[in-house]
């Protein structure tokens, strides 16, 4: 494995300076790509409101980390060079070759190629490094320890699963590390697929921000889970559509695993089980889901008029009760 790290020294007389007009942004993030799916996608965490805004991620294109006394503009005219055909690298000597204030930022590259560039300014506060391994780079500023950045690339290394997966393991070992000095307050993830169509809600597989949070990270984590069992009640939804209420029901099943105290899931799963022919499988579902909002008991009905449920008396009975009709 190729990996740099250089930590930097502070300078607190050069950061007051800049503090009027330029964020402080003391971050631990990480970008990457897949090579075997092409995704490509990014994550980070910092005591800083809505840090999300420091990772810029292009299907197909690349991604630009861009923090320390950070420069937004980096975002931008970096995945406009990499989308011209520059390298990682050359886009990286471009922008800072441009910057007067280089000293002071940090910023990560990754082409589509999953080439990787880093820059780690001498004067971002310390601890301050990053980490650059095969298609990702790790990088942080104003750690507790120096060791975060090499933490988070051990962790995304090691972790198993998808990109999305891959990049909160890192987060979640840079917390447990130390993490920011200062603490936690906003944390993103995203990842998109290998090619733009220009379809944000078709290119992006997870677009998630945790803005202002005491755990951060923390939340991250369920939100991701939370997308991951909406994801699966899509593909149901879609089945339903089709009338392959088999598929359904193994769709909202998989949802469920993800969110199992979720009234969504558990109703839609139900719906789909009673499609299936499983009635009595369904009827806890339907109980549950009452039992976290009684409003769900007014759905069934509406939902046979859709044609979404049998057109029977007697089973829109027990759905609605949420217990099997009693044998005599």
């Amino acid at each position: 494995m190729n990996r740099s790290l250089r930590a930097a020294p502070a300078c607190a007389a050069f950061l007051f300076a800049l503090l009027p007009c330029t964020p402080v942004l003391a971050t631990y993030s990480i970008i990457a790509r897949d090579p075997d799916t092409g995704e490509i996608g990014g994550a980070v965490q910092s005591h800083w409101f809505k840090v999300g805004d420091v990772i810029w991620v292009e299907p197909g294109v690349g991604a630009v980390a861009t923090q320390s006394l950070v420069d937004f503009t980096y975002g931008p005219a970096g995945l406009e060079l990499l989308r011209l055909g520059r390298s990682a690298e050359k886009t990286l000597e471009g922008l800072i070759a441009s910057d007067s204030a280089s000293e002071v930022r940090q910023v990560a590259i990754l082409d589509g190629d999953g080439d990787i560039a880093a820059h780690t300014g001498k004067k971002c506060i310390d601890h301050a490094g990053h980490v650059t391994g095969e298609n990702y780079s790790a990088q942080a500023n104003l750690m507790m320890k120096d060791t975060v950045p090499q933490a988070m690339a051990r962790a995304f290394e090691k972790a198993k699963g998808d990109l999305a997966e891959r990049l909160m393991a890192a987060l979640e070992a840079a917390q447990a590390e130390g993490g920011d000095i200062r603490g936690q307050q906003s944390a993103a993830l995203f990842v998109a697929g290998p090619k733009n169509t220009g379809r944000h809600w078709a290119d992006f597989r997870f677009d998630l921000r945790v803005d202002d949070h005491a755990q951060p990270v923390k939340e991250l984590r369920r939100l991701l889970q939370t997308a991951r069992a909406y994801d699966a009640m899509n593909e149901g939804d879609l089945a339903i559509e089709k009338k392959d209420f088999e598929l359904a029901e193994e769709e909202y099943g998989r949802a469920a695993k993800f969110a199992p105290r979720n009234a969504e899931v558990l109703f839609w799963h139900g719906v789909a089980l009673v499609n299936a022919g499983r009635v009595e499988d369904a009827l806890p579902l339907f109980a549950k889901t009452y039992s976290i909002d009684k409003n769900w008991r007014q759905l069934p009905a509406r939902l046979v008029k859709a044609e979404l449920l049998p057109d029977d008396p007697e089973i829109l009975k027990q759905i609605e009760s949420g217990k099997a009709a009693k044998k005599h």
